[in-house]
C-alpha cells in the first residue's frame, strides 16, 4: 500500500481547510440573501412602505447594532495579546481605506465634479462588515471570538472614513466633514463600552440576563439589516437596478479589486489566519448602508447609493465564496 508524503498530506489537509471555507461562506452569504425575500414580498404585498424604513433602521442603528457589538466584544477573556491585535486591526483596516480612497481619487481625479465618481471612492471601500460580515466571520472561526470583534474594530475604522471623506464625498461641500460624528456614534460608543466591560472582565462577572439580551440582539440584527434591504428592493426597478452599467464598476472595485488590494498589502506582514482572514472577508463585504444613509441625509445621490447596496449584496454571493479560496 503506497505511503503518502508529509507534502501531499499537507496539500490535501490545505485544500480541506479552503474548500470548507468556500462551502461555510457560500452557505452564510446565502442565508443572508434569503433574508432579502420576506422584505421584498411585505414591500409588494404593500404591508410595509418605504416610509417605514427609517424607524426600521433607527431600530438597526441605535438598538440592534450596538447590542451585537457589546455581545462580540464581552465574549473575550482579556489579555494584552488580543488588545493589541485589535489595535493593530484598526490601524491596518484604516490604512488600507486610506489607500483604497486615495487610489481611486487620484485615477478620477478629472472627473470629480461629477457625483457618480465621487460615490465610486466611497462605495468601493466602504463595506457592510458588522450586519453581513460578523456572521460569516463567526461562522468561519467558531471557536476564535475575536473573529466577530475585528469585524465590529472594522466597522470603527470604516466610521472615521465615513464621516470625514465619505460625507466631503457624498455633499462635494468640506463644512460637511465631522470630526466629532467621526467618533461620537452608535458604533463608537458601543465598541467603546465593549471594551471597557472587556477589561474590566466583564465575561466572568456580567449577569446571564444581561449577556443574554446582548447575544439576542445580535442575532436580530443581519435579517434585521437584510429586510430592510429587501423592502428596498421591492421598491426598486429592476431595470434600473441591473441596466446601469457604472453600478458594475463600482461592484467591481467593491467585491474584488479592493478586497484584493488589502490582502496583497498584509501578505508582508506575519499575521495570524484569523486575523489575516478578517482583513480578505471584511473588505469584501457588500457596500455599507451608512453610504446610503449619508445620501439620503443630505439629499443627494440616494438612488445611485441604493443601487450600489442592493447590486452588490446580490453579486456577493459568487465573489465572496471565491476570495475565501485565498484562506
Amino acid at each position: 500500500m503506497p505511503v503518502k508524503r508529509p507534502g501531499c498530506i499537507l496539500a490535501s489537509w490545505k485544500e480541506g481547510v479552503t474548500l470548507a471555507a468556500f462551502q461555510i461562506t457560500f452557505s452564510n452569504v446565502l442565508l443572508s440573501l434569503l433574508y432579502l425575500l420576506p422584505g421584498v414580498l411585505i414591500c409588494k404585498a404593500k404591508l410595509v412602505r418605504p416610509e417605514h424604513m427609517g424607524s426600521i433602521s433607527a431600530i438597526l442603528l441605535y438598538i440592534c447594532g450596538p447590542g451585537m457589538f457589546l455581545n462580540a466584544v464581552i465574549a473575550l477573556d482579556f489579555s494584552w495579546e488580543l488588545t493589541w491585535k485589535m489595535a493593530l486591526f484598526f490601524i491596518i483596516t484604516l490604512v488600507t481605506m486610506v489607500i483604497g480612497v486615495g487610489a481611486l481619487f487620484l485615477l478620477f481625479r478629472r472627473h470629480m465634479q461629477e457625483f457618480r465618481y465621487r460615490m465610486m471612492t466611497i462605495a468601493s471601500v466602504l463595506g457592510n462588515a458588522g450586519f453581513f460580515g460578523l456572521p460569516i466571520m463567526q461562522s468561519l472561526f467558531p471557536d476564535a471570538p475575536i473573529a466577530a470583534v475585528y469585524s465590529c474594530v472594522y466597522c470603527a475604522s470604516m466610521n472615521v472614513i465615513a464621516w470625514t471623506v465619505g460625507v466631503f464625498t457624498v455633499t462635494g461641500d468640506k463644512k460637511h466633514i465631522s470630526l466629532k460624528a467621526a467618533f461620537v456614534n452608535p458604533t463608537m460608543i458601543s465598541l467603546s463600552a465593549g471594551i471597557l466591560l472587556y477589561a474590566l472582565g466583564a465575561k466572568l462577572w456580567l449577569p446571564e440576563l444581561v449577556t443574554g439580551c446582548f447575544g439576542t440582539l445580535s442575532k436580530m440584527s443581519t435579517p434585521l439589516c437584510m429586510f430592510v434591504l429587501g423592502i428596498r428592493l421591492g421598491t426598486m426597478s429592476w431595470k434600473r437596478l441591473f441596466g446601469t452599467p457604472f453600478v458594475y464598476g463600482i461592484a467591481l472595485c467593491k467585491l474584488l479589486l479592493f478586497p484584493l488590494l488589502c490582502y496583497l498589502l498584509t501578505l508582508p506582514f506575519p499575521l495570524d489566519p484569523v486575523f489575516r482572514a478578517g482583513v480578505l472577508i471584511l473588505s469584501a463585504t457588500p457596500c455599507a448602508s451608512i453610504i446610503l444613509n449619508l445620501a439620503e441625509m443630505h439629499g443627494n445621490g440616494q438612488e445611485l447609493a441604493a443601487n450600489c447596496a442592493v447590486l452588490t449584496t446580490l453579486l456577493s454571493i459568487v465573489t465572496i465564496p471565491l476570495l475565501s479560496l485565498l484562506l
